[in-house]
């Protein structure tokens, strides 16, 4: 789908729900982006390397590729683009990891139009963002290692398996649910 205005700042999107980038899309049309939308990461490398956009917005977890794949691509086209991450699977490792990789900023699903809009005004961090003093559950420092791990392995999940003395299917449960709450 394709949705361009002239002036407009060109902004891509890439998630595989559809319905959520349909709403998405509307939103920041109103507000003024022209909006070309992806489905997954080859497609959305695709439609980067026809016109580089200025801001995109990047789910991580997709069928496919993950959204870390196109944040390299976008950066490697253009260091100027202002990226956003989303993700419904968020971890300290993955948010670390765009971050490194050049994203500008890294959101936890749902967010609102007007979280959105101020990480892409962020250019730098937040001294004032209060530390928790509530530590960590047992299942989130779990899912926080596994997360690691499976970064180390560049997404290989059985060497991640492997490496954490865990049978394959057991970790693949594991990271098809939700991760815990802090």
């Amino acid at each position: 789908m394709k949705i361009m205005h002239n002036d407009a700042p060109d902004l891509l999107l890439v998630d595989d729900d559809v319905t959520y980038c349909t709403v998405l899309a509307g939103a920041l049309e109103k507000r003024g982006f022209s909006v070309r939308i992806a489905a997954d990461v080859p497609q959305g490398i695709v439609l980067a390397r026809a016109a580089s956009p200025e801001y995109a917005i990047v789910d991580l977890k997709m069928p496919g590729p993950s959204g870390l794949e196109l944040v390299k691509e976008l950066i490697a086209l253009d260091r100027n683009t202002r990226i956003v991450v989303l993700t419904g699977y968020a971890s300290i490792t993955t948010a670390v990891e765009a971050i490194k990789l050049g994203a500008t900023h890294y959101l936890s699903k749902p967010a609102g139009m007007e979280e959105i809009l101020a990480a892409f005004a962020r250019t730098e961090g937040n001294t004032e963002t209060p530390i928790g003093d509530k530590p960590l559950t047992v299942d989130r420092l779990e899912w926080e290692y596994i997360q690691k791990v499976l970064n180390e392995c560049e997404g290989n999940i059985s060497e991640t398996a492997r490496r954490m003395n865990m049978h394959r299917r057991t970790l693949q449960r594991k990271l098809q649910k939700r991760p815990a709450r802090f």
